[in-house]
């Protein structure tokens, strides 16, 4: 996504005076009908602020139209009131003040659903799940999310009392947290996965991400690396800029990584390598989802295109428009599509939509057909002659279905895991130590490198039925590898952080563990590749 910030007013007025001087009077015309139009709006935004049965907010109105008006193009573009611009702008920068929670309303309660780890939350014991019942003398009922960051966010060293209500605890959690700096990681974990194999999970584009990766490879060549499992499965995309340094570090100068196509001469750009990246001559596995888009296709396609990698999982999300952004008024932001992402053997990237936008909107939820058909006008070539197509995704060389944490499980352990069953029975356990100002006694204390026992299994088997599940035996007895592994990841996730987590999970990640089977494959694939440069 490009971000452009141009003063509404003066974008008008240098189209018109440089287009106006070319096409004279159709250019009138077309204004003509410009101001029409605006003036039918006007007039209906007006009719309903005076004759609507309650008051209205025309604020809202407008922001609504804008919206509206923006989703009948196009999936992706869309209106950012100032409150949501501004979000996303933090969200990009990667840092903000507060304790460093999630937060979601479900069930009419603010909960938590996620940590950023050392965070100050972190540090205070707060978990997943837990549910903020007071700030400072105030009581959250019938608070909604945005009600609780306004009270939480402050700067940094200031403190905030909280009051959480936890599952399983009776009495009331009482926390003073001090506020601090939150940075949101991106490259989430980092380690040597074998002996000689590094593996880096890469979970968004964001302003620090190229940097994070810089750290993230060199820690990993000084520990041995001399392959790379680089983890792109559901990332959901983020910064062109960051896609392109990234890609840039696997490809030699002059390779191109993407170019872009729009309706005006303006919006077609190509993106080439500027320099030799440091790690051109390792062989490299990508992992992709069916929730990997934007800039993780960028990165994905460019590897592949260029025989630089194998890339491994499902098929992506298939999404890859150019997003401008433009700064409207008072603090607002216009998410506009313009253009549209190809990969450097000329794939396009964008899956077609539907009318609704439905069927596309839904396509992470539905299984995905390994051999589908496609078009002869979106077969291309990878540079050694490889066939791949375009037209919706990036699709892998080795398809392996597994859209949750690498595994396929059945309908009824994806309830379960919907429910939120595996982050509940987690609260269960705490740590050897745990000084943690909330941290309770719970019924299982374990170290790092515990033990998943039989006994664990069947009392989460009744923790379910106790919850109102009702047990599928067969389906719990084919699913028990992933049961096992979402129960250790979840506990060890808690209590460990995520690259104890995801040190474990990966030893039983069925799409992991096929991929470390593909490097001799890659490592002949960047042979040939480095004989035709």
């Amino acid at each position: 996504m490009r971000s452009r910030t141009v003063p509404g007013a003066a974008l008008i007025v240098v189209l018109s005076a440089v287009v106006g001087g070319v096409f004279g009077g159709s250019v009138m015309g077309a204004q003509d009908r410009t101001f029409e139009r605006q003036r039918m709006f006007t007039a209906a935004l007006a009719a309903i602020e005076r004759e609507y049965a309650e008051p209205v907010d025309s604020a809202q109105l407008v922001y609504g139209s804008i919206d509206g008006m923006l989703r009948t193009l196009d999936p992706h573009s869309s209106f950012q009131d100032p409150k949501a611009y501004a979000q996303m702008r933090e969200r990009q920068e990667g840092h903000y003040f507060g304790i460093g929670i999630s937060i979601q309303l479900i069930g009419g309660d603010v909960t938590v659903t996620s940590l950023f780890e050392g965070s100050p939350a972190y540090r205070a014991g707060i978990r997943r799940g837990d549910i903020i019942a007071r700030v400072g003398k105030e009581v959250a009922d019938g608070w909604t999310t945005e009600d609780v960051v306004r009270r939480v966010k402050g700067p940094k060293g200031t403190s905030v009392n909280i009051g959480m209500r936890r599952p399983g605890v009776e009495k009331e959690i009482d926390l003073t947290v001090e506020r601090d700096e939150i940075n949101i990681v991106t490259v989430r974990t980092s380690f040597m996965i074998a002996p000689g194999t590094g593996y880096v999970r890469l979970q968004d584009f964001m302003e620090t991400s190229d940097a994070e990766m810089s750290a993230a490879l060199g820690k990993l060549k000084t520990a041995g690396m001399q392959r790379l499992i680089l983890d792109l499965r559901d990332n959901p995309g983020g910064l062109l800029d960051q896609a392109i340094a990234i890609a840039n570090r696997f490809l030699k100068r002059g390779q191109m990584i993407v170019y872009t196509k729009g309706r005006l001469a303006r919006s077609d750009e190509k993106y080439i390598a500027e320099e030799t990246g440091d790690y051109t001559t390792i062989p490299l596995i990508v992992l992709t989802s069916r929730g990997s888009a934007s800039a993780s296709e960028i990165v994905t396609g460019a590897m592949q295109d260029h025989d630089r990698a194998i890339v491994v999982g499902e098929t992506t999300f298939g999404k890859a428009l150019v997003q401008s952004v433009f700064n409207v008024s008072n603090g607002a932001g216009l998410l506009l599509t313009s253009g549209r992402y190809y990969t450097p053997s000329g794939r396009m990237i964008q899956r077609p939509w539907d009318g609704a936008f439905d069927e596309y909107l839904t396509y992470s939820l539905r299984d995905q057909n390994a051999n589908r058909p496609h078009p002869a006008s979106e077969l291309k070539h990878t540079d050694s002659g490889r066939v791949v197509y375009g037209g919706g995704g990036i699709e892998p060389d080795h398809f392996i279905p597994g859209p949750v944490e690498g595994f396929n499980p059945s309908r009824f352990s994806r309830i379960v895991l919907g429910r939120g069953e595996f982050i509940g029975f987690a609260r269960r356990f705490t740590r050897e130590g745990d000084n943690r100002p909330a941290a309770r006694s719970a019924a299982h204390t374990v170290a790092r490198g515990w033990t998943l026992t039989d006994a664990i299994v069947e009392e989460f088997k009744q923790f379910l039925i106790k919850d109102g599940v009702k047990i599928d035996e067969e389906a719990f007895k084919t699913d028990l590898p992933f049961i096992k592994a979402m129960l250790r990841y979840e506990v060890d996730g808690d209590l460990f952080g995520n690259e104890e987590a995801r040190k474990n999970l990966s030893k039983v990640d069925p799409q992991v563990q096929a991929s470390l089977g593909y490097f001799d494959e890659a490592k002949r694939l960047l042979d040939a590749s480095g004989k035709t440069h």
